[in-house]
């Protein structure tokens, strides 16, 4: 055999590598980038008075705060869905584990819509919340119920499949050492989770943090209390101040940049811990 022959194993490797990279150029790396070339134009005076004026910074808060809290919601919830779904047999479960993706078809802006003429103070459920004085609708709750309603699904399908490929017998043989179900599930089956649970959160996360369609309608968008930060973005956009749009984007895109690096910081730490990978 001559020496000229290709031994690679992956042949159009380089075919291959050179599209993956002009593809993702095209789609992310130069969108992005032009956020932080239009933001440049800037002066740090200029930008650092776009990004810390107060309307902002409470939309930071309420953006980040909320999406993270629904994050934390959804992985809870989220676990004992697919746990459900995974472990039992029930009439109806087919339904319920389709209506699962329901967040992923449906169009925010009718999500938005449909969430609000629920919790609004005459709908179904705002009406029997709003004697006790809780307001759901036209608040900051509002816009958590919003995130945790399309940020469910990635929780779900993230764990669902780990659960599905988990025998029960790791669970049967820690019963017949003694163990009850807590410490079954606390020992054998959550670490087997847990790097598929991260992951799941890390997905709800980055999609609250962007979600603007569904938020809205809900929201109120009341200056200081419950306006968003991509609305701030649009609202700059449609008064003509792309300067400062893109300036209030690339805080967003550093602080989700920073979030996800620690989310897979803890990612890799947990598969090195218990020796699994997702």
């Amino acid at each position: 055999m001559s020496a000229g022959v290709n031994k690679r194993v992956l042949p159009g490797f380089g075919l291959s590598l050179g599209f993956t990279l002009v593809y993702l150029s095209l789609i992310v790396l130069i969108p992005l980038s032009a956020v932080f070339l239009k933001s440049s134009a800037m002066t740090w005076d200029e930008f650092w008075s776009a990004v810390t004026a107060p309307r902002v910074v409470a939309s930071y808060q309420l953006t980040f705060g909320a999406s993270f809290l629904a994050a934390c919601v959804n992985a809870v919830f989220g676990l004992l869905l697919a746990w459900g779904l995974t472990r039992y047999t029930f009439p109806g479960r087919k339904i319920v584990d389709a209506l699962i993706d329901l967040p992923f078809a449906l169009p925010t802006a009718v999500a938005g819509i449909a969430l609000t003429a629920i919790y609004a103070k005459n709908g179904w459920i705002g009406s029997l919340l709003d004697p006790l004085g809780i307001k759901i609708a036209f608040g900051p709750a509002g816009v958590l119920v919003a995130l945790i309603f399309i940020g469910l699904p990635f929780v779900v399908r993230t764990v669902q499949p780990v659960l599905e490929d988990l025998e029960t017998e790791f669970e049967e043989a820690a019963a017949s050492l003694g163990a009850n179900r807590w410490t079954a599930f606390k020992r054998v089956v959550f670490p087997t989770l847990l790097p598929a649970l991260t992951t799941g959160f890390a997905l709800a996360f980055a999609r609250a943090v962007g979600e603007y369609g569904s938020v809205i309608f809900i929201a109120g968008n009341i200056p200081m209390v419950s306006e968003i930060t991509p609305l701030i973005i649009i609202t700059k956009l449609e008064q003509f101040d792309y300067r400062g749009a893109t300036a209030i984007a690339a805080v967003m895109l550093v602080i989700s940049f920073i979030m996800l690096l620690i989310v897979n910081a803890l990612q890799a730490w947990n598969a090195r811990r218990f020796g699994r990978t997702v």
